[in-house]
């Protein structure tokens, strides 16, 4: 059994795990990091209102990657940090620490108006999902793909070498018609319509359930996505545990091997002195 604590990561949506190889590499001398390639399209586990099945997808993936009963430390972006939050409230005597990357928690009356928006069918109608489902995501080759990405201003910040990986892991095989995105636009979109009004609930679950479990948050001071949400409900969750870095709600592929150094710093602060020297 390796002597390095698990780091189970779960990515953001439309982003497989190989995205994150620098803040991967950046990490694996403390911890033995583990993570599924990508969610939501196995049709074992659909993608539905409030994410069940991505949560029991997300479990089975972590069940493999433990060694026995060992602890893990949950790490997510955006769509990922929503489902360590969900994982740590499914099973929390099996969870040392979470940390959120710029995965907000909705609460209150703006989760109100988003679950009114799920059911009247307004969600699928406005961004980002229905940016998403018209997303470009066939290219004659890595080069074309990787040139589009670069116009785009939201890859704009990425170092060259973390948008190569997106590409290498995210651009399937070259077929007749070009090599397509992995990630299917179409799951992509449904990610997005169907996120969780239910995350307060779920915060609330968690902490009544491990009251002195450490979760912590990093959040991109550009970022948007805390614009619209809005941080009472983080705060509340995370307490003295929340930290924030350079960049927007891509932090962690704009700025890779800071992000790590946040996390690890984060996680230091989070552990008990034994586990952090172990770690």
């Amino acid at each position: 059994m390796s002597s390095r604590p698990l780091l189970y990561f779960s990515h953001a949506n439309s982003f497989p795990a190989g995205t994150y190889r620098a803040l991967f590499e950046r990490l694996e001398g403390r911890f033995r990091v583990a993570a599924a390639d990508r969610y939501g399209h196995d049709p074992d586990f659909p993608v539905t209102d409030n994410w069940p099945h991505l949560v029991r997808e997300a479990a089975r993936e972590l069940a493999r990657a433990r060694q026995g009963q060992e602890p893990v430390i949950l790490v997510g972006h955006s769509l990922g940090g929503f489902l360590s939050l969900k994982l740590a409230a499914a099973d929390p005597t099996a969870v040392q620490a979470v940390v959120m990357l710029d995965s907000p928690v909705l609460g209150g009356w703006r989760a109100g108006i988003w679950r009114a928006a799920k059911r009247v069918g307004l969600a699928a109608r406005v961004p980002p999902s229905s940016i998403a489902r018209r997303r470009r995501d066939c290219f004659a080759s890595g080069d074309e793909a990787i040139a589009h990405f670069r116009r785009k201003p939201a890859f704009a910040q990425w170092p060259d070498a973390v948008l190569a990986d997106y590409v290498a892991c995210g651009l399937g095989p070259a077929g007749p018609d070009g090599a397509r995105l992995r990630f299917a636009r179409e799951v992509e979109a449904q990610i997005y319509c169907t996120l969780p009004h239910d995350l307060g609930q779920t915060a609330r679950q968690l902490r009544r359930a491990a009251p002195t479990l450490p979760i912590g948050f990093i959040h991109g001071t550009h970022s948007a996505e805390i614009r619209q949400v809005g941080m009472a409900g983080t705060r509340a969750l995370v307490g003295p545990h929340l930290r924030s870095i350079e960049g927007g709600h891509l932090f962690p592929m704009e700025r890779p091997h800071a992000t790590a150094d946040a996390l690890l710093g984060l996680l230091g602060d989070m552990l008990s002195p034994a586990l952090a020297r172990a770690a």
